[in-house]
């Protein structure tokens, strides 16, 4: 690989890293009191919160946030919140009509979790029925999973050919779900889709798009589109940070090369369309004479993806290439986006593009904020997680 965009001098030693999860955990747990039993949706302008409601697709980060911190500390504040969100996560079981996708996302980070850290057989039957759920959702003919239902907003003509690139992390759950049955069926059909994913959403050139369409009826491929990225033919930032993490977690579960290459090179397209703060413009193709908005959550999900990579590459430069990008984009995160020193901020980080062409340009997100935890602690030694 041609490790050749040099990073701006710099030097990060891990215990800045390490002081810096200290106030995170602080912040976190500051805000409980406020957030109570409700699950963050997206910031408002004055850093509060505006709240999940009964299957928002967002609704586990803070959740993930609260585990994370229970598994660093052992204090039984962070447990005692993670836990009093069990309900929301038993009622999203019965909505069968809004399961999607990000069922991965909503049932890692809240039942797996709670599972792997206190062996909640509960937790584990939850999870287990959200992954039944989700493998409904495999198309065999295609080899993929279908995002979205009838109800999204582009409609059922548009939808029921679809896939994202942001389902490449829901597979954790269908890994797990093998791990934990011995039933090989939800590991088969996560790498089918994940090589279907390779061939089909990434470009030549290891950019990404957005979304890619199939023929509903007959399972051919048609073309790739964006949603929420600024074109077709763009390059969605946080859609290239879903298949770097993504790509490296499913290398994790599976130990096939094929994966771990694939995220280099993904991140490797990324390092060279970094801004020198490291901080992500919200597409990596964006027009000049655009605005350029930061997206903070692409940059923390990027951060712990290129960790991850770093933790798992066996030639020694290639791996403190990695790992020195992932702490340059961390660091820039600390220095432009960080709130842990803003009194009345209930998140982690601004700067978040959730979707900028419906105005959501400079918010606090959830999912930034857990992975920016996340990758807090891969700079600061973690290696196990709850994907």
């Amino acid at each position: 690989m041609n490790l050749d965009r040099k990073l701006p001098e710099a030097h990060f030693p891990r215990k800045v890293f390490e002081q810096h999860l200290k106030k995170v955990i602080t912040s976190i747990k500051n805000s409980i009191p406020t957030i109570g039993d409700r699950n963050p949706k997206i910031g408002t302008e004055d850093f509060q919160w505006q709240y999940c409601g009964p299957s928002d697709w967002v609704s586990s980060f803070w959740t993930g946030q609260l585990w994370l911190a229970y598994k660093l500390t052992g204090e039984s504040t962070f447990k005692n919140s993670a836990q009093l969100r069990k309900p929301y996560f038993k009622e999203l079981l019965a909505l069968r009509n809004c399961h999607d996708h990000d069922l991965g996302f909503q049932y890692s980070l809240s039942c797996v979790a709670d599972y792997k850290l206190n062996l909640d057989e509960d937790s584990r039957k939850m999870a287990l029925d959200a992954a039944d759920s989700l493998l409904t959702r495999f198309r065999r003919v295609g080899k993929y999973f279908v995002a979205w239902n009838e109800t999204h907003i582009l409609g059922l003509e548009k939808t029921q050919g679809k896939s994202i690139i942001d389902s490449l992390e829901n597979m954790a759950l269908l890994f797990w779900a093998t791990e934990t049955t011995n039933n090989p069926i939800y590991r088969e059909a996560a790498i089918a889709h994940a090589d279907t994913l390779a061939k089909h959403i990434v470009r030549d050139d290891f950019s990404t798009f957005h979304t890619f369409d199939f023929d509903p009826l007959t399972q051919e491929p048609v073309c790739g589109r964006t949603f929420q990225g600024y074109a077709d033919d763009s390059c969605w930032a946080r859609g290239q940070a879903w298949a770097i993490h993504g790509y490296a977690q499913i290398f994790e579960y599976t130990r096939d090369q094929r994966y771990l290459e694939l995220a280099k090179k993904l991140a490797e397209f990324a390092i060279h369309h970094l801004p020198e703060n490291g901080v992500p413009i919200w597409d990596y193709r964006l027009p000049a004479d655009e605005i350029q908005y930061l997206d903070s959550s692409a940059g923390a999900v990027t951060a712990a993806g290129m960790l991850m990579i770093a933790q798992h590459c066996t030639d020694s430069e290639e791996a403190d290439y990695f790992r020195q990008w992932g702490f340059h984009m961390l660091a820039g995160l600390m220095q432009h986006c960080d709130l842990t020193e803003t009194p009345e901020a209930l998140g982690l980080l601004s700067d978040g593009a959730s979707f900028v062409k419906r105005g959501m340009c400079k918010n606090m997100l959830p999912y930034g904020d857990y992975y920016y935890m996340e990758a807090l602690m891969r700079a600061s030694g973690y290696t196990k997680f709850f994907w």
